[in-house]
């Protein structure tokens, strides 16, 4: 299979009148895993949202790319069908929604259209159950959570989580984590990183983890390492690259390239 490339080229965009990315390029491929990071404000979970379709955010110039197709124009629906996946900072509780129940009608809207014709409708319950167990035990959650509402009254761990089990179920080829380990504690964010790392080494799943903190890097060994600083990348580098924001913070960044005006 050839490798899907997601390309932002020179991306400008904003929400609600006020433009927070300035002209962002960035170029992730698959079974690569990216991470961005950047002080608050710098458009880190904006330039998330923009790549999924967000409806409240605008694009104003410049192009979302998957295999050169643009997917600017595309629903988020439709970006998910080309591969693309979003793991939420601050995921949505949804009350009457078992975890299971939840995960199958997404995965079938996602493999086979969700069009209503049962007939398409390619994997039966007891496959999928088996499917949910099996990546139940990889993040090493309760497997009671399947019978639980999505998301309601799990813990910050347990959200975060969920998030990855969603995508190990719906296997992204691109996948853009936001601040995923917010939340979590030592062990949650080695269960974390090591069920990223293993979804990408099992599919070849691409990743553009987001995150302020050097110790889910520790354990993902990212490929590339990506510093936002006033709505643009304005570093690229290796893993040294993130040692060096752990030690020095962003300070070195603004010393650099100057406060950030607006």
């Amino acid at each position: 299979m050839v490798r899907m490339q997601l390309k932002i080229v020179d991306l400008y965009a904003s929400v609600e009148g006020k433009q927070i990315l300035k002209g962002v390029n960035l170029t992730v491929r698959e079974g690569e895993i990216h991470s961005l990071m950047g002080p608050n404000g710098s458009g880190k979970s904006t330039l998330a949202y923009v790549i999924m379709g967000h409806p409240k955010y605008t694009v104003d110039s410049g192009d979302i790319q998957l295999d050169g197709e643009s997917i600017v124009n595309l629903s988020p629906d439709q970006r998910a069908r080309r591969g693309l996946f979003l793991a939420f900072q601050y995921p949505v509780e949804i009350s009457g929604v078992t975890l299971a129940n939840f995960l199958r009608r997404a995965y079938i809207n996602l493999k086979y259209g969700g069009d209503g014709d049962k007939s398409k409708e390619k994997i039966g319950v007891a496959e999928f159950q088996k499917l949910l167990r099996e990546k139940i035990e990889l993040l090493k959650l309760d497997p009671s959570i399947a019978r639980r509402y999505l998301n309601e009254g799990f813990s910050g761990g347990e959200k975060k989580r969920c998030e990855i089990l969603q995508m190990a179920i719906l296997s992204p080829r691109i996948a853009v984590l936001d601040e995923t380990d917010s939340g979590l504690d030592i062990d949650g964010v080695k269960i974390v990183a090591e069920g990223v790392r293993k979804i990408s080494q099992q599919t070849g799943m691409g990743a553009l983890v987001i995150t302020h903190y050097l110790r889910i890097l520790n354990y993902l060994k990212p490929d590339v390492v990506h510093v936002m600083y006033g709505g643009r990348v304005v570093e690229s580098g290796g893993y040294e690259l993130a040692q060096l924001l752990e030690e020095k913070g962003y300070s070195v960044v603004e010393q650099k390239y100057g406060p950030v005006n607006g």
